[in-house]
């Protein structure tokens, strides 16, 4: 082994701040070999890094060495544009809107990535995506990569005439790829923003724009944050005239792997066999409560009565129960040997326990005593034996700081080796899953074929579980929702593994009427079901219609099912679209208006917009969680939004008073605001500050 030396020299700190800057823009960093040592070493591509932080097209030399293609830089540029809309909530379109914790957002996912960044900068710990796959055939987004910086922000705030961004991209056109590259540069770019530290982005693609969507992220995330590149085998096509290609590319990249590697976080899925014990134990609890004897009981009768190739049969070993599940004994001694010694007081007799030869195998009192608070520890009949530790069939809840342990593993491994009897493994780069088993699955559930190539819920539930090991409530987002795959997804999960993850699906309002009249074949006849569909229960013929209801049958279909009781049974989800602001251009641009114009624009709020439109307009511009929950009150006779109890208190009526502003501040709100022009008179707007600074002075207050 080669012992690693001291630099003897004083830090690189170019180095040091170039890394820095890779970690914020992977893109502007590159290798380049140092002319006086031959070595490569970190550089910076200040013509990039120039555009990173401008909001207009930079000018520069010719690009480079590197992915590129026509209209990157107007991409980044289009991806750091500012927009002037907002989120309007609709609460007749969701489902359990003060409740739920998930949210269906409709409109450009380029728009909604950006109203976004407050609300949930680096909150996302799974975004999985499955784009269009740029075929010649499919819709791409329109975006407007040829027009100037400033000229573009300005266009981005307003729709086309059709209300609808997708056009098709014709392989005979010069800027096939080019065109299909700008449109997810510019929203992965956005999307990096809101993964956390931890999170993890899943791309779905095929052979068409495989190679380039690598590059891409690379580009985006970093080329050393690349996890894993997996084949999703569908299923044989016969009628290939050379090969049939019916896979599929899953495309994993981490924001921060190294972060991952240095929590030491492990992803390993269930081993066949140990789902259906899980189910079991799940029904003999809804039928036996706590009695876990009784439970013991008909699990072993289930276990004996399995037939022999049964896959659960192997792990038998797992039959006494307590409130974690199935679980097993298992040494608690030192590996090797050589462990610490140290009294375990027996409960009941009161003295200390026999030391295993060993040695015991947690390093400190202080540890085994965590252990045994997990109830992970059991103890013999008395104290003349050493205690053994439980090994659950899954993971346990850690009720002190939340996170997942479990005996089996300790330090982060197997440390007794015993791999072959833990029920878990790790996933390997190809899985097979026939494609017409999602498509006759939707079919079923949606009365008709409304979907074409429908992403296989149970598959991604499935990958949801595997890459959050050591959390139960995670945020998982889906900016290309399609037929809400990925919502189903995250239901099956909580109901299968316990967990109370939240979905963000996001869907562009596409008109089905214009893509009816655009394809042929059975992409017209799936378009023409959806219609049918939603003219039977007289909803507007979009796509994102079409999606919203497969989300409201899946829910249901979810919560009818044996479900794991840690799961809070959450299957709504809050309707908000995108929409241009709900201010008046005077509020924007008060240097532009004309005198002429001030009596019309006196309320700075457009006057089609509500309460709710407003509340929510606060809730993004503030960067507050979109989801939480909302009450209304009636106080002196004007309604007050209280978000989250005390968190954000909201009034937008007119004729505000001095007593109705000394009683919200009695409530000691964490913030609080106002309509500009919604007080009684000039003297109760002047005071308001000053009424929060003498009763409640930690309020912030502010006013639209």
């Amino acid at each position: 082994m080669t012992m690693d030396k001291l630099k003897m020299h004083s830090p690189d700190l170019s180095q040091e701040n170039i890394a820095k800057i890779r970690d914020l823009f992977p893109g502007c960093v590159t290798e380049a070999r140092d002319d006086a040592t031959r070595q490569l070493r970190l550089a910076v591509d200040f013509d990039q890094l120039r555009q990173e932080l401008s909001d207009d097209l930079v000018e520069g030399p010719q690009e480079r060495y590197q992915l590129d293609w026509p209209g990157k830089k107007q991409a980044l540029v289009t991806a750091n544009a500012p927009i002037a809309k907002t989120l309007r909530p609709f609460k007749d379109e969701s489902v359990s809107f003060d409740e739920t914790k998930n949210l269906f957002i409709e409109g450009d996912n380029l728009d909604v990535l950006k109203i976004l960044q407050d609300s949930y900068l680096g909150q996302v710990k799974i975004i999985y995506i499955d784009p269009p796959y740029n075929t010649g055939k499919d819709f791409i987004y329109r975006d407007d990569f040829s027009t100037p910086g400033q000229q573009f922000a300005i266009e981005s705030g307003e729709k086309d005439e059709g209300g609808s961004r997708l056009v098709a991209n014709s392989d005979s056109s010069g800027r096939y790829h080019s065109d299909w590259m700008s449109m997810m540069y510019a929203r992965l770019t956005v999307a990096k923003r809101l993964l956390r530290d931890d999170g993890v982005i899943m791309v779905s693609i095929d052979d068409y724009e495989q190679s380039a969507l690598r590059k891409l992220m690379d580009q985006v995330f970093g080329e050393r944050n690349f996890v894993a590149q997996l084949v999703w085998e569908k299923g044989r096509k016969n009628d290939a005239k050379f090969f049939s290609v019916g896979h599929e590319y899953l495309i994993i990249y981490a924001r921060d792997v190294a972060l991952l590697r240095e929590r030491k976080e492990i992803w390993r899925e269930e081993k066949p066999g140990a789902r259906d014990i899980w189910d079991e134990f799940i029904r003999l609890r809804s039928l036996h409560g706590d009695d876990f004897k009784a439970i013991e009981a008909d699990l072993s009768k289930w276990y004996s009565d399995l037939p022999k190739a049964h896959p659960a049969k192997k792990w038998s070993r797992y039959k006494r129960v307590d409130k974690n599940g199935p679980w097993r004994d298992r040494d608690i001694s030192w590996p090797g040997g050589d462990g610490p010694r140290y009294d375990v007081i027996h409960p009941k007799t009161g003295k200390p326990c026999a030391i295993p030869e060993r040695g015991w195998i947690y390093a400190s009192p202080a540890e085994m005593q965590r252990q045994i608070k997990l109830g992970l520890v059991e103890f013999r009949d008395d104290h003349t034996e050493p205690p053994f530790r439980k090994a659950h069939i899954r993971p346990i809840p850690d009720e002190i700081d939340g996170s997942l342990t479990d005996a089996d593993d300790v330090d982060g491994s197997d440390e007794d080796g015993d791999d072959t009897e833990f029920a878990t493994q790790v996933r390997g780069s190809y899985f097979y899953k026939q494609s017409q088993v999602s498509v006759k699955y939707l079919r079923n559930l949606m009365g008709s074929k409304v979907f074409t190539n429908p992403k296989d819920h149970e598959e991604l539930a499935k990958l949801i579980s595997y890459v959050t090991p050591n959390e139960k409530s995670a945020v998982i987002m889906d900016f290309f929702a399609g037929s809400s795959s990925t919502a189903e997804a995250v239901f099956r999960a909580n109901a299968t593994y316990g967990s109370n993850h939240q979905f963000i699906m996001v869907q562009l309002p596409e008109d089905l009427e214009k893509a009816e009249s655009s394809t042929s074949g059975t992409a017209k006849k799936t378009v023409q079901a959806a219609i049918k569909l939603l003219k039977k229960d007289g909803r507007p013929l979009v796509l994102s219609e079409v999606s919203k209801e497969r989300i409201r049958r899946s829910g249901k279909a979810v919560i009818e099912e044996p479900c794991d009781p840690g799961w809070a049974k959450d299957v709504g989800f809050r309707v908000l679209k995108v929409d241009t602001s709900n201010m008046q251009d005077v509020y924007y641009r008060p240097d532009q208006i004309d005198q002429k114009d001030l009596l019309a624009d006196v309320d700075n709020i457009k006057p089609d917009r509500t309460a709710e439109d407003l509340l929510f307009q606060v809730l993004v511009d503030w960067g507050v969680d979109l989801t939480l929950p909302i009450q209304r009150e009636t106080i002196q006779g004007k309604t007050v939004f209280f978000v989250d109890g005390n968190a954000l208190v909201a009034c937008f009526e007119t004729g505000v008073t001095e007593e109705l502003v000394k009683e919200l501040a009695g409530r000691e709100p964490l913030r609080v605001v106002f309509r500009d022009s919604g007080f009684v008179s000039d003297a109760v707007k002047i005071n308001v500050e000053q009424v929060f600074r003498q009763v409640s002075p930690a309020t912030d207050v502010k006013s639209i």
